[in-house]
Order: C-alpha cells, then structure tokens, then sequence
C-alpha cells in the first residue's frame, strides 16, 4: 500500500489503516528545551495503537560541524531497521510536538531516498480530539533487515549559503517568528543575536495551518507563500533556527505544488555563531 501522493493523510484514513499489513507508524515528537516536555514518557502514556518511538532527538549525525546535522545514510536505515520498519512499508509520521517535528523527520527520509512516507495531518491533537484510541507502554520491536540508502539530497551548507548571497540563484525563506527574524536583541530560543542571512524572506511556520493545527489547503498555501514574497517559479531554500520548522515549510511548498527546494539544516544556529557570516538585523 503507497502513502496518498500528497503524502498527507488524515486520522480517518490511518484509524482505518491500523493493524494492516506493512504499514509503519512512527512517533516524531520532538521539543525545545523551554516545554521541558519528555517525548519518550509521553509517548509511553499514550500514542496511536502499534505506533514506535522515532526517538527524533537522538536521531542526528553527531560526527557533523553542522549543530543537529541530519542523520547520515546508514544512520536512517539503522533506526529504521531498530524500529522493524521494512523496505516496502508506508510510513505514517507524527508529532505532538508545538514545533511539528514529524516535518523533519518527513524530511530526512525522503532526502534519503525513502519515499513511501506520509504525516498525519494534525497530528496526536487532531487524533485526540477525534475522539480517536490510544495505547501505553511500548511493544518488542522485532528488527527488520538494514536498507542501503543513498545519502542526503536537497541540503545545503554554509558556504553554499555564503555564494547564494552574491548570486541570489535560490530564494532563503526563513520560518522563524518575525520578532527573532527583524528583531534585535536576543535570540529567546537558542541564544546568540536575532538576525537573518541577507537577503532572506520570511514565513512564520505556524501561518501553513487551520485553526486546528491542520495544513492549510494548497492554494490557501500559495496564497500564504506568495504573500511572504516567494516566487513558486525559482528556487528555495528554507532556513529557520536549528532546522526544524524549516522542514515544515518544505512540506507545505510540497503540498503547494512547489518542488525545487533545499534545506539549509545549519540554518540561523551555525550562521549566528561564525563571525565571519554576515548578517543583517532590524526590520527589511
């Protein structure tokens, strides 16, 4: 069974997809430090039935200069083959998370080649308020055979950053609230100063949903890019603090028809702290 192509799918569709065959559901809750929230206890207390802990936190290539790098090839395949998922399942990513983390985990899969992934749109809330089951604790887990996956496409790095400044061949769209963006002071969640690359666009990650923490509907999402200033006919990279809600804004460019995107996974962490990144501050 393929995920839908839009890889989103909604509570009603996994509620009835649950207990079938080579379906794989994956807990991508992951939180800043400031909710001092515990994603494993929470997910022991109650998940989605036959759901697994991604254990997203962890899952990040520590060897990187990059701070939380994406995990590397064998990296993916190894947590996957730990979590029993199989070459041929449809992964169904979800978070529980303010910062929707089932985003960057939809992310790393797919630049690492695994395409039969999807997110639940609105997440463990929406599950919820559905009025939907839950289970505790955690189940064995019998692991599946390792994939070989190719490495990462569609990341870039620092110096690639550096050149696009000079050259402006991609769009930068950074999903940070305007106050970290065009603000001074600073920086309230990972420390160092407010600012942005030059040049860079913005587009808060929380105005891609519904009241109800759902994705907005394709063209609402053009709308709302094309109200941020981005062209859907060039390039994009998208940027953000640390690399996650970043990834949010690559779904919903995905869900809005938009393709040729990257991601800058150092984002504003690895740029703020090298003195020798220029930088810009205050309002556009």
């Amino acid at each position: 069974m393929a995920a839908p192509s839009n890889n989103l799918v909604t509570t009603h569709w996994l509620a009835d997809k649950l207990g079938s065959a080579n379906v794989a559901v994956l807990d991508a809750s992951r939180h800043l430090p400031a909710a001092k929230r515990d994603p494993r206890a929470e997910f022991e207390a109650g998940h989605i039935p036959s759901a697994r802990f991604l254990d997203l936190a962890s899952w990040c290539d520590t060897t990187s200069e990059v701070p939380a790098a994406l995990p590397n090839a064998a990296q993916v395949a190894e947590r996957l083959a730990a979590l029993g998922v199989t070459a041929d399942a449809t992964i169904i990513l979800y978070d529980d998370s303010g910062v929707k983390t089932a985003a960057r985990a939809w992310f790393t899969l797919r630049a690492h080649g695994v395409e039969n992934v999807a997110i639940l749109d609105g997440g463990l809330t929406k599950w919820r308020a559905d009025g939907l089951p839950l289970e505790s604790g955690t189940a064995d887990i019998d692991p599946a055979p390792a994939a070989q996956l190719p490495a990462a496409q569609n990341v870039v790095f620092k110096t690639d950053m550096l050149a696009n400044i000079e050259s402006c061949a991609h769009q930068v769209l950074d999903a940070r609230g305007a106050d970290r963006v065009f603000g001074l002071g600073i920086d309230p969640v990972h420390g160092g100063q407010n600012g942005r690359i030059p040049g860079s666009l913005n587009l808060p990650f929380g105005e891609v949903f519904t009241a109800d923490g759902t994705f907005k509907s394709p063209t609402e999402l053009r709308e709302t890019f094309a109200a941020a200033g981005v062209d859907p006919s060039r390039p994009l990279i998208t940027t953000c603090g640390s690399g996650v809600t970043a990834c949010v804004l690559l779904f919903a460019a995905h869900l809005a028809g938009i393709t040729d995107t990257k991601l800058y996974d150092g984002s504003w962490m690895e740029w703020e702290s090298d003195p020798d990144m220029p930088k810009k501050q205050g309002p556009a």
